[in-house]
């Protein structure tokens, strides 16, 4: 019975101080939450739907009642960046180099950090082949790159051949195939690639003849197994992404949601690096400028701190595994001079 007694009264005790927290904290009827698709949107809606809880509890302790969470995926980067800035969403996972784009208009928080990879090297063959298969086992490293990648159409194995035998790609190799690339904002999906061109032939992504700007990276790949494209450029952990739907029939989906691409060989050794770029700062948590309730020092340390701890925790890491981010750390705006350079050199 004294332990039943004491049970209810600690019981009575935690509700007493939820109330109180509750009844004392700023009241905010909701708090909207977007990411950019680098990912299938309904793959990133089922990896974070645990998220809005637990966001309402640990801004609660920290003076904010939300009365709902609501998270979304942008049809592409710059309508995430767009609504961000008119004010029609809160608080956004933007890249690098679309925090630069629309760094006028909103503030980055916070910056991911995420596993870096066995694998850095600048020699694109040294990514090639079952054997160098890119594990995520590195240390914990604020930037990533993008890579250039060979598909498995007839040509791109011609592209893949030349590099893999040491021999360095000519601008009239590149300028005869056939390109997927993300908009104009991507930090892997263009200008790190368009600086990578400017690097070694003094050309741009906008002076090839053949360039399709894509959805996403779904459609890159999907493209890429129908062997329907020859190039397509992504971030570095790219074929750790798809490696499972890549082999599986295409009327089957991996354990993420991907839709299979009925490939019979591994990505690894279809999927040929051509190209590495320089390192590109990780990824943003970014909020409007829009909104005086949510632009304050007050409201944006009880995000930074909410953010830090629910990643800390393994529920958490679990659900921004869905972006590779596993911590974030403290952002200024000028840790972004560099993408802002990038961005400027790439337009």
């Amino acid at each position: 019975m004294k332990r039943i007694l004491a049970l209810l009264l600690a019981a009575l005790f935690c509700l007493s101080a939820f109330s109180a927290l509750a009844a004392a904290a700023v009241k905010m009827d909701k708090l909207t939450f977007e990411f950019v698709p680098s990912k299938e949107a309904d793959v990133i809606i089922q990896g974070t739907k645990n998220l809005p809880e637990l966001v309402k509890a640990e801004m609660l302790k920290r003076g904010y009642d939300i009365g709902e969470v609501v998270i979304s995926v942008g049809t592409d980067y710059n309508a995430t960046g767009e609504a961000m800035a008119t004010g029609a969403i809160d608080v956004g996972w933007l890249p690098g180099g679309t925090y630069a784009l629309y760094s006028d208009e909103v503030d980055v928080i916070l910056t991911a950090t995420r596993n870096g990879l066995s694998n850095d090297s600048t020699d694109p063959r040294d990514w090639n082949g079952e054997a160098n298969k890119t594990l995520k086992n590195g240390p914990q490293v604020t930037f990533y790159r993008s890579l250039i990648y060979a598909t498995p159409s007839a040509y791109g194995k011609e592209l893949a051949a030349k590099v893999n035998a040491g021999e360095k790609l000519t601008w009239e190799d590149l300028d005869k195939a056939s390109w997927g690339v993300m908009r104009t904002s991507s930090s892997a999906g263009y200008i790190y690639p368009t600086l990578w061109l400017m690097n070694n032939y003094g050309k741009k992504l906008s002076d090839l003849s053949n360039v399709a700007t894509l959805a996403g990276y779904p459609e890159g790949f999907a493209l890429a197994a129908a062997e329907t494209i020859d190039i397509i450029v992504c971030y570095a952990d790219g074929r750790n992404d798809y490696e499972l739907a890549w082999t599986i029939p295409t009327t089957e989906k991996d354990a993420t949601g991907k839709g299979g691409m009925g490939r019979t060989a591994s990505i690894w050794e279809e999927i040929n690096v051509i190209g590495v770029t320089d390192g590109i700062y990780n990824d943003t948590v970014s909020v409007t400028r829009e909104k005086p309730e949510i632009h304050n020092p007050e409201f944006i340390k009880a995000l930074q701190d909410t953010l830090i701890a629910i990643i800390g925790t393994p529920e958490g890491k679990a659900i921004f595994d869905v972006y590779s981010h596993t911590g974030y750390a403290y952002a200024t705006d000028a840790d972004y001079d560099g993408a802002r350079a990038a961005l400027e050199v790439a337009k």
